[in-house]
């Protein structure tokens, strides 16, 4: 790895501003198409289970063989439901998931108003609206609402209501059949012309042809309401998920947790006291030519993989991957009472976890790897820096002075050189123990490139426990 310059060493926390608005957007959209996917196959069994209902109770509302004709109907949405079931599983909404919708919702409104072809009985057509059909539209409408946007439920109850004024005004249209059964029952009722209209075998009902349009349509711009309000609670928890996911990957759980309450920390530009780590392979280039590149990549992750385990475990935070290696600091973004030490213990967890990766490796014929540690504790710059994608920095003569206790092991031939400042500040903490020194060996004070007087250092000597 490149020896640190004077360059401030900083993790990224996502996108800001307009990169993170069409970030979030992409993955609002990608949960939300996952969430209409899983709708529709919602929608499609939840018809089936009424389709399954009314099967059962359309004998016993009208036990009469002419029936069939409106159980083989049934037959006709269920198949209309798998068609949409095929069709939905393409992302986004497409004319022939529209069309289908509308086949829905004309086969319902013909079933309504044409009456049954298999009928024995010669009723008149306004007849066909005494049997309270329109009701099922609203099993239509409420299986769209776990499946379609907002726009598709709005537009549905427009349908509807066009469908259904077609319907009766067709049936208004048809010529006059039962006139002297008509004049009966108003010879029956005699003056009373209200009591008329709704006896009327005739009659199609207009009052109530409309009232039935009006409340449809009240229901389905209120159910389109709710699902644009649920579209945009998805939307929200969406990118409050990318968000705490973002932050999961640099991030220990329990600060995660505090970050996603009040982000605020991370835009404040401040100084404070921190315990910076840097973890590296030694010769991992040489180590790198001799293999392929999915074995070199299967190692770093390996490798990533237990090192940003024991960094999270020691309520660190993973600052950057640096390819063969990493900074990790502690104190940030809060300060705690631990974080010299839990960098010292982090250190420490760390050649034991290296140890269990070489025995594994051994066991697997492969040579091990050894990784070389840097520490120190110092203040720090800490906030957000750049314009349009802004990155959470840590920066300061702390994070380059660990950078090269890092690159010193090689001079000094051992695994870990933790500056005496940390050791010191480790050594006050009340959560700190005599094991958590007992493998550091003091050394005389080294002279480091960028600070003024030489540190003192303590060192481990190898991977040992």
């Amino acid at each position: 790895m490149a020896e640190a310059a004077d360059i401030p060493y900083s993790g990224e926390r996502g996108p800001r501003q307009t990169d993170i608005r069409q970030d979030t957007l992409k993955f609002a959209e990608a949960a939300l198409a996952d969430s209409k996917r899983e709708g529709l196959l919602l929608a499609v069994r939840a018809r089936w289970v009424a389709l399954t209902v009314i099967t059962v109770i359309l004998p016993i509302i009208n036990p009469n063989w002419d029936v069939i004709y409106y159980i083989l109907m049934l037959g006709l949405f269920a198949a209309i439901g798998w068609a949409q079931l095929k069709i939905g599983k393409v992302a986004g909404r497409s004319r022939p998931e529209l069309f289908l919708m509308f086949c829905d919702l004309a086969l319902l409104t013909f079933i309504s108003v044409v009456p049954n072809p298999w009928s024995t009985v010669n009723w008149p057509i306004g007849m066909q609206f005494r049997f309270d059909s329109f009701i099922y539209f609203f099993i239509l409408l409420a299986t769209a609402t776990l499946a379609y946007s907002w726009r598709t439920v709005a537009a549905m109850g427009i349908w509807t209501a066009a469908l259904w004024v077609v319907g009766f005004g067709w049936a208004y249209l048809q010529p006059e059949t039962h006139a002297a059964l008509s004049e009966r029952v108003k010879a029956a009722i005699g003056s009373d012309v209200r009591m008329f209209d709704i006896l009327d075998p005739a009659a199609i009902g207009i009052g109530a042809r409309f009232q039935q349009i009006t409340v449809f349509l009240i229901v389905a711009m209120t159910l389109a309401l709710a699902a644009r309000r649920s579209n945009a609670l998805l939307i929200s928890h969406a990118g409050i998920e990318r968000e705490r996911t973002n932050l999961a990957r640099y991030f220990s759980p329990n600060v995660v947790e505090e970050l996603s309450r009040n982000d605020e920390p991370l835009k404040q530009v401040r100084k404070q006291n921190v315990a910076v780590l840097f973890a590296d392979i030694v010769g991992f280039t040489p180590f790198a030519d001799r293999r392929s590149p999915e074995a070199v990549i299967a190692t770093l992750r390996l490798f990533h993989a237990r090192m940003e385990r024991e960094v999270f475990r020691h309520s660190g935070t993973l600052d950057k991957y640096l390819g063969d290696g990493l900074m990790a600091t502690f104190g940030t973004p809060f300060v705690g009472d631990a974080d010299a030490g839990n960098a010292l213990r982090c250190a420490q967890a760390m050649l034991g976890s290296i140890d269990d990766m070489n025995l594994e490796r051994k066991n697997r014929g492969e040579p091990p790897i050894q990784v070389s540690l840097g520490l120190h504790y110092g203040p720090v710059v800490l906030g957000d820096i750049g314009q349009n994608r802004l990155e959470f920095a840590v920066i300061g003569t702390t994070v380059n002075a660990a950078s090269r206790l890092e690159s010193l092991t090689r001079e000094l031939g051992c695994v870990m050189v933790a500056s005496d400042d940390l050791v010191r500040q480790a050594r006050v903490e009340t959560t700190s123990s005599n094991a958590d020194f007992m493998h550091l060996v003091e050394k005389p004070a080294q002279a480091v490139r960028g600070l003024e007087h030489p540190v003192g250092i303590w060192t481990r000597a190898s991977n040992a426990r």
